[in-house]
């Protein structure tokens, strides 16, 4: 996919929220954040080295590589995370991403208590030794939620917040086509610009 998209990919990954998942798959949902971060690991030796040889706790991979190999070495991982109070996420959550992610995708409000996440978020980044700049930010402005004036509001909410990107969310608005999704993305950018 980066290639096909001329290095224009970003990879989202979650641990998520459902026991019976990794029950299917024969893994312990319990440990699922710890095994996410070895995938990390994993996923951006894979990109950019020829041959890899990883041993893992969970991985095992032994002169093995892809090819051929993506054009952004290694491709940008941004994590979602969604869940605690008011869906601001642990700090064990908010540290993993500070210390790994290229970039994260947040389910929580831009409000006081999400300015006081990306700060810990931030700080984190700084903690692992990296330039907190570094790590995007996709804010999100839900269609369903208001109208003109709140998709405005809300972005510069999260423009406030430092985020580096924005998506359109356009669940819950009652639409049945994709043209009708696209003709709402089209509204939110004509309302609040580029």
């Amino acid at each position: 996919m980066d290639v096909l998209s001329r290095g224009r990919l970003r990879m989202g990954v979650g641990v998520g929220w459902n026991p019976v998942e990794y029950e299917a798959l024969g893994k312990d949902f319990s440990t699922r954040g710890q095994e996410y971060e070895e995938q990390v690991s994993l996923l951006r030796a894979l990109w950019t080295q020829d041959v890899v040889n990883f041993e893992g706790r969970w991985h095992r991979v032994t002169h093995a590589g892809i090819n051929p190999l993506p054009m952004q070495r290694p491709i940008p991982i941004w994590m979602g995370a969604g869940s605690g109070a008011g869906n601001i996420p642990s700090n064990r959550v908010l540290r993993r991403i500070g210390r790994l992610a290229d970039g994260w995708f947040p389910m929580l409000p831009p409000n006081e208590e999400g300015k006081e996440a990306v700060a810990r978020v931030r700080q984190y980044a700084v903690d692992a030794g990296r330039d907190p700049d570094t790590v995007g930010l996709e804010g999100r402005i839900t269609v369903s939620a208001g109208g003109p004036e709140d998709w405005a509001s809300e972005l510069k909410a999260w423009a406030d917040m430092g985020a580096s990107h924005i998506s359109v969310n356009t669940g819950g608005a009652g639409f049945t086509t994709p043209d009708e999704n696209i003709d709402a993305i089209r509204r939110v950018k004509e309302v609040v610009g580029d």
